[in-house]
């Protein structure tokens, strides 16, 4: 990975990690067309994306401090005054158990398919497509039938262990972590800027762990010079991720998400014509 391949993969995971169109679709389409070995050596490439990833780690704690400061206040006022029961515990620390729950389901199945998800099927192009459009009709959908009623305060432990296992179908590739639990929020009856705000203090642990994970395999296997790229686009993926955060989340004020589910359709129609 040279510098400018660095630069233009931390531009694209910045776009499209928060934005549910998929960022492994669109790192590895991107891989593809700038000639990188993506097939060639599947587990090298799964632990430079995941930590690329780490880079919107960033942008999303930087942006949601205010909102992970006040679960961390919570939890400590809540302990302190040996408050333990789910009807009283402070709204916050509410948040942050549920988080908790919906980060087990990934947890749980990404180790499980830690092989598959390193190996060459999830390279697949024409996997890839079927995940955007799949995801894409089922966001079509819910964007259909959901009330967007509710807002985040009235998540219950069943809403993050529905939201949580709809997370795992981020393991397939093309299907978009925040596109499949924006999905299953809306289903739920979520407005839409409270259905992204928890996908994306959701995905803070799961990134992290996925991140971390692989990063100590990243820092075996590459040279310094592919090390300091790597950082690199790792950097550039957390500042264009922070923009992509609030320009969204401005969008979903007064937009649906039908915008992302016609690009996915057509994007994956364009993959399975022109590039597998």
């Amino acid at each position: 990975m040279d510098l400018i391949k660095a630069i233009i993969l931390g531009i694209v995971q910045g776009l499209s990690e928060f934005i549910p169109i998929s960022s492994t679709a669109h790192l590895t389409l991107a891989g593809y067309m700038l000639g990188m070995d993506v097939k060639g050596n599947p587990e090298l490439w799964t632990a430079q994306i995941a930590v690329i990833q780490l880079g919107t780690l960033v942008a999303v704690v930087a942006y949601f401090w205010r909102d992970l400061l006040g679960i961390i206040q919570g939890i400590a006022k809540d302990v302190k005054e040996k408050n333990f029961s789910l009807a009283t515990i402070n709204i916050h620390t509410k948040l942050g158990l549920l988080i908790v729950l919906g980060t087990i389901p990934i947890v749980t199945i990404g180790l499980a398919l830690k092989k598959v998800i390193e190996g060459t099927l999830t390279k697949d192009l024409t996997v890839i497509s079927v995940g955007l459009i799949v995801i894409a009709i089922l966001l079509f959908i819910a964007e259909k039938v959901g009330k967007r009623e509710r807002n985040i305060e009235s998540l219950g432990i069943k809403d993050a262990i529905i939201i949580g296992l709809s997370q795992c179908l981020a393991l397939l590739p093309g299907a978009s972590r925040s596109g499949s639990t924006i999905m299953a929020s809306l289903f739920l009856g979520i407005d839409r800027e409270a259905a992204a705000r928890f996908s994306f203090l959701l995905s803070i642990p799961a990134i992290l762990g996925s991140g971390l994970l692989e990063l100590k395999h990243a820092l075996k296997v590459l040279p310094q010079s592919e090390l300091q790229n790597l950082l690199i686009a790792t950097a550039v993926s957390g500042l264009v991720g922070y923009v992509s955060i609030a320009l969204l989340l401005k969008y979903l004020k007064n937009h649906n998400t039908n915008v992302f589910v016609f690009y996915r359709i057509a994007l994956g129609i364009i993959i399975l014509s022109y590039f597998r």
